[in-house]
């Protein structure tokens, strides 16, 4: 394995300015950085992390909370996105990402204190509920930590945009020339509270006003009740003639429930969704959603956390607000 004193030999330079290089100092030319880089590339040099670890007093190594008590799993599109997006952006600097669980063998850990036996340099919470303590001593903790989907004054947040998206799918689907529109939101959240606002917001703005069966409580992720829910919301004397999921997956159930209804959709019921992720474009006809940007959501987690990492003082405890672009497959039918 290639080590620095070799990369000084291959280059002519001192092994102090082959370190400052691969350590990013700055008063190495550009010209010589370039030169030492190209070698340390050239002889597949690979730091020693462990040696970096007691120099700088770092593991590298980035906490990852993802709760599967809180109904999701990994196999969650969604999330699966924004981790494997979190996790390369990580490791093109130089960190690993571990996933913080209750237990350490058969010693049950809290959060915390599993924060602190595994040394993490910092945390991201990418999914969990946030009226848990556990969760909550994590935020309030010393270690640098970044949340996805949740606001914190404690953390910088990384956030879709849940008001603007909501807002072009109510409005699209109201241009549509839709009035009786329903809407099956996820459990109580900060998303989910956003998406509610704006959807009554539009509706308000266009002077429409919903029978209040039409608004109803779901689960994320969970077609099976967005399918229960359906049957009955097209049971009630005035069915809506649109309906607006939680997320894609439970559309999935509401696409089914007017399929065993012998009903039509679009021409008999609108169907729109949330997410963008790849089964809303699988299915036919193709379902009119808000796709997140999960690329950006874990690759901006990644970056914002290791800048609060290694520069607490330069870096603010933020908002940080990501866009989300509509996408109008073919499940929305023009009324007009």
């Amino acid at each position: 394995m290639a080590t620095i004193r070799d990369i000084s030999l291959k280059c002519g330079v001192s092994v102090s300015t082959v370190s400052k290089v691969l350590n990013g100092y700055k008063e190495i030319s550009e010209e010589t950085r370039k030169f030492v880089l190209r070698a340390a590339d050239e002889l597949d040099y690979v730091p020693n992390a462990y040696a970096r670890q007691l120099k700088l007093k770092k593991c590298y190594n980035i906490g990852v909370l993802f709760d599967t008590l809180s109904g999701y799993s990994l196999k969650n599109e969604y999330f699966a996105h924004v981790l494997a997006a979190l996790r390369e952006e990580a490791g093109r600097k130089g960190y690993d990402i571990t996933f913080i669980e209750n237990n350490i063998g058969n010693r049950k850990m809290t959060y915390l204190e599993q924060c602190k036996y595994r040394n993490f340099d910092g945390v991201c919470v990418v999914c969990a509920d946030y009226t848990n303590p556990e969760v909550l001593e994590v935020i309030g903790s010393d270690f640098p930590v970044v949340t996805i989907d949740h606001g914190f004054n404690d953390a910088i947040s990384i956030l879709s945009d849940n008001l603007d998206g909501m807002r072009q799918l109510v409005e699209y689907i109201v241009e549509c020339g839709h009035e009786k529109i329903a809407y099956i939101h996820g459990t109580k959240s900060s998303v989910t509270h956003n998406r509610l606002v704006s959807f009554h917001h539009i509706l308000e703005q266009n002077q429409i006003h919903i029978a209040d069966e039409y608004l109803r409580e779901g689960e994320y992720h969970n077609a099976e009740m967005a399918e229960q829910i359906t049957y009955e919301l097209l049971s009630l004397k005035e069915p809506p003639t649109c309906i607006i999921a939680a997320d894609d997956f439970s559309a999935l159930g509401i696409i089914k429930a007017v399929n065993r209804m012998g009903l039509r959709m679009p021409e008999d019921v609108s169907v729109a969704g949330y997410d963008g992720i790849s089964v809303s474009q699988a299915v036919t006809p193709k379902l009119t959603t808000v796709r997140q940007d999960t690329d950006q959501i874990g690759g901006e987690a990644a970056r914002r956390l290791i800048n609060l990492m290694e520069n607490p003082m330069g870096t603010p405890l933020e908002h940080i607000v990501l866009g989300v672009s509509l996408v109008k497959g073919e499940s929305i039918y023009n009324r007009k």
